[in-house]
């Protein structure tokens, strides 16, 4: 009696792979190239006919021509991502905090935005919020010469970037890797660049 069933069991086995291991998958792989081939390919950022990264995934930008990226545990590495694991009463999450505070406001001259003292759980979170953003607005202006009618462009760029980028829940977010890509593609900001 048992012996029958084999049969019928490796054929189920057979057709349930065809269907959900190979089917199942092409379709959808086809659908999301033809719906949002964008989001499927994994948001490529390509300047000039090179890839420079992804808007999913944040990266380390320290030139002051650039907007920097929240904090991350793993500096902003791709391979062992993660969050840093220290808990809310962590002594070394508060020093790394204080510490983060402190570059802040020599930097920026300004209180630090929440966002930019606390690595997300991920560490490459592309986004941060558009206080953040706007705060770091004044540094990227100066360090790449703009002017007043550049600076101004800049300052609606990333309100435009936060209005698009916003959803139901939680304040309005610039994706940082966006923003700076377009810095660099973008004349009324690229033209003005000095130096490295």
């Amino acid at each position: 009696m048992f012996l029958k069933k084999i049969p019928k069991s490796i054929t189920f086995l057979f057709w349930m792979t065809v269907m959900l291991g190979v089917a199942y998958p092409a379709v959808v792989t086809f659908a999301s190239q033809l719906i949002f081939p964008r989001r499927a390919n994994g948001s490529l950022i390509v300047m000039k006919g090179e890839v420079r990264g992804s808007s999913l995934l944040a990266q380390k930008f320290e030139s002051p021509r650039f907007f920097q990226a929240r904090p991350s545990a793993s500096d902003y590495a791709y391979v062992g991502a993660g969050a840093s694991n220290l808990g809310s009463v962590s002594a070394d999450l508060a020093k790394a905090v204080a510490a983060r505070r402190a570059a802040w406001e020599k930097g920026f001259g300004a209180p630090a935005p929440e966002d930019m003292l606390y690595a997300s759980a991920s560490g490459l979170d592309p986004d941060i919020s558009l206080e953040a953003a706007l705060a770091q607005a004044g540094r990227v202006a100066a360090a790449r010469s703009l002017g007043p009618d550049a600076r101004a462009a800049l300052d609606a760029a990333i309100r435009a970037a936060a209005a698009g980028a916003a959803g139901p829940i939680g304040p309005p977010r610039v994706n940082v890797v966006s923003l700076n890509a377009l810095l660099e593609t973008d004349p009324a900001f690229a033209a003005a660049r000095i130096g490295g």
